[in-house]
């Protein structure tokens, strides 16, 4: 009795040793004394919502950490469970201990996935930002569908969000819409999502009930530490405020307090609405503008380095790397992996865990 459970419990003991050693967890203990140096600075709690924001970096580290022993521990004391159980031929501890496995596997699998992260970017926030492409209606609405997406896989995975600026459609939908999120690996997890999103579907909106293609961008960035210097001179940002409208505007006043930046040398435009204050929308608005400056750093390193390559070629930002069609048939594939599937309901309610899992390992074999 329970053979074949004590054969598992052992196979997830030696799966997880091999993990150990893939496991970033020294660079993790840096982080983690690097953030409590800041915590003890004088002054740190003067500014709680910067202070906040350094704790809940903190928690996601310390749980990255915390993970492979927390696990090594309860599977010894699964195990020692089995050996009572098949001692005392115990049948009744059947149910129990099927859930036992069942959890223990799955967080197992939350571990082998984040041994594939190799990016000291992916456990930093994120700052993810939606825009449809031409199409009108018809892609503003589809934008609203990606962003709801999104927002389901935060709140299934426990992650944070905050909407830092939504313009609402027209008639549908969005026009724009930025996310700050938070949790642990929530670059790594959703840096999968960046790049051009393809629907094919009967419109909504057309009374002659034709099929329509839509395509919405997302960007995904990862949020910058503050000892990295990205120089922004004020002489070339434009700023221009405006009435906050929308997710945001309905929390905060009707004032002319939301703030749109555009940083001349580049073009790149970020705004900020979330906040009651001017100013405060302002800084927001600022790190956004960082980040996107320091990934478009990254990725002319990550282009030259790709140059290199015999015969390779990293997909390029604005490319289509999934295709969602619900008419005449319904899959979703990723065009980078190959990865598929027929169930697009729940794909567009966020179990995108196939497709995240599947590039964090094409990534990870076009690296080497």
């Amino acid at each position: 009795m329970y053979e074949l459970e004590v054969d598992e419990i052992k196979g997830f003991q030696r799966r997880l040793s091999e993990l150990r050693t893939c496991l970033n967890v020294d660079n993790t203990k840096r982080q983690i004394a690097d953030l409590e140096k800041v915590m003890s600075v004088q002054g740190f709690w003067d500014d709680p919502e910067s202070a906040q924001k350094v704790v809940q970096e903190m928690k996601a580290l310390k749980r990255v950490v915390g993970a492979p022993d927390d696990l090594h521990r309860e599977l010894e004391e699964a195990e020692v469970l089995l050996q009572m159980a098949q001692e005392e031929e115990d049948a009744s501890m059947a149910s129990e201990i099927d859930a036992l496995r069942e959890r223990l596997g799955k967080d197992l699998h939350t571990l082998e996935i984040a041994s594939l992260f190799s990016d000291p970017r992916d456990t930093k926030p994120v700052i993810l930002s939606i825009h449809p492409g031409a199409g009108g209606t018809e892609s503003c609405d589809w934008a609203s569908m990606l962003f709801r997406m999104i927002t389901r896989y935060c709140e299934v995975k426990g992650f944070e969000y905050e909407v830092l600026d939504f313009l609402p459609g027209e008639e549908a939908g969005l026009k724009s819409a930025s996310l700050r999120i938070t949790g642990p690996y929530a670059y790594g997890l959703l840096k999968s999502e960046a790049g051009v999103h393809r629907l094919v579907r009967i419109s909504p909106f057309d009374a002659n009930k034709r099929r329509h293609t839509s395509f919405t961008a997302i960007e995904v960035l990862s949020e910058i530490d503050e000892d990295i210097n990205i120089e922004v001179r004020e002489e070339d940002l434009k700023m221009d405020v405006f009435r906050a409208s929308g997710h945001g505007g309905q929390k905060v006043n009707k004032t002319s307090s939301a703030v749109r930046l555009t940083h001349l040398p580049t073009g790149f435009v970020v705004s900020c609405q979330v906040e009651r204050s001017q100013h405060r929308n302002r800084a927001t608005a600022l790190n956004m503008l960082k980040a996107k400056l320091y990934d478009m750093e990254v990725k002319k390193k990550e282009a030259e380095l790709a140059s290199q390559r015999d015969g390779q070629q990293d997909v390029a930002w604005g490319s289509q790397i999934r295709s969602y069609v619900l008419q005449p048939y319904q899959m979703v594939k990723d065009h980078r992996t190959g990865a598929e599937t027929s169930n697009v309901v729940r794909v567009l309610d966020g179990d995108i865990d196939l497709f995240i899992e599947a590039y964090l390992k094409w990534k990870l074999g076009n690296m080497n």
